[in-house]
């Protein structure tokens, strides 16, 4: 009888749900479609299932920011 007891429990026991793991992005960062110019953020592109533009392309480019760094000459 033990046994059918051990298989009984044994059935009813699930393995437990590996969470998955997403990138950190920078927040703002943009990205711009080659083809068409869409722009769309990192946590959009990081909600699709592939990496696709709305026009179907997959090659983004990185939008710089507006800011300009000035240096000191040397």
């Amino acid at each position: 009888m033990s046994s059918a007891a051990g298989t009984g429990s044994a059935g009813s026991e699930t393995p437990a749900p590996v969470p998955e793991e997403q990138v950190k992005v920078f927040q703002g960062s943009v990205y711009e479609c080659v083809k068409c110019g869409t722009k769309t953020s990192q946590e959009e592109l990081s909600n699709l299932p592939e990496v696709k533009c709305i026009c179907g392309y997959r090659v983004f480019r990185k939008v710089r920011p507006a800011v300009v760094k000035q240096i000191k000459a040397v």
